[in-house]
């Protein structure tokens, strides 16, 4: 992390040749990270959108939705890691970039989850999970940003951040594509969210816990 750039979440993944490779094109590409981060909105819309169809799909259409939403889900955290690579290493931050960078994911995150909610509309409590989960992911956010704003640390410390909740559901989409195999109907996905739900009720309290802790050393 760099004075400048404030925090960032940690990813291995950042240092990897291909996505420092990707994002010196997209740098010499003249591609703004503002709109690498709009478009992992549109990603996280795709997503949200072909879960929700599967709920009425029929035949070969439902795993292919549920494929899709897997690789819109991918492409969506691709958008995120890329947008910092490009604004902090590629020289091209602005002013207002972390605007771009950060609330963008706050909607993509509803709006994947509210979508796996209603793909399991027709389960037990299906949409009132789904929605309890996009609640979830933006109060663990929340939690985060006021960390900050109270001069402590931001944590990024899951069971259930946002990189461990994209890959619970990308892992529950591709395996929902072989529900007909067992005569399931869309419970790989209602067990995803039932998980995702409890463990964001943990990363809540420990990142609550975090900054109590902080704010604490930091009065005595």
């Amino acid at each position: 992390m760099t004075p400048e750039s404030g925090p960032r979440r940690p990813l291995k993944t950042r240092q990897r040749a291909w996505a420092q490779a990707l994002a010196r094109w997209l740098t010499r590409a003249g591609v703004a990270p503002n709109a690498i981060s709009m478009a992992s909105l549109l990603f996280a819309i795709g997503a949200g959108a072909c879960l929700g169809l599967t709920s009425g799909a029929k035949g070969a259409m439902r795993p292919a939705l549920f494929l899709i939403a897997a690789a819109c889900i991918q492409l969506r955290l691709l958008c995120n890691m890329l947008d910092g690579l490009v604004a902090i290493e590629g020289g091209r931050k602005t002013i207002y970039g972390d605007i771009f960078n950060d609330m963008p994911d706050r909607f993509a995150d509803v709006v994947i989850l509210v979508g796996a909610g209603y793909s399991v509309a027709h389960l037990s409590l299906g949409r009132e999970l789904g929605w309890l989960a996009a609640v979830l992911a933006v109060m663990t956010a929340y939690i985060r940003l006021l960390g900050g704003t109270l001069g402590v640390p931001q944590y990024f410390l899951g069971p259930m951040a946002k990189p461990h909740r994209m890959a619970l559901l990308t892992a529950a989409c591709v395996l929902s594509v072989f529900e007909n195999y067992v005569g399931w109907r869309g419970q790989v996905v209602w067990f995803a969210l039932i998980l995702m739900i409890a463990g964001m009720l943990v990363t809540c309290a420990r990142r609550t816990a975090h900054i109590v802790a902080d704010l604490k050393n930091k009065g005595s």
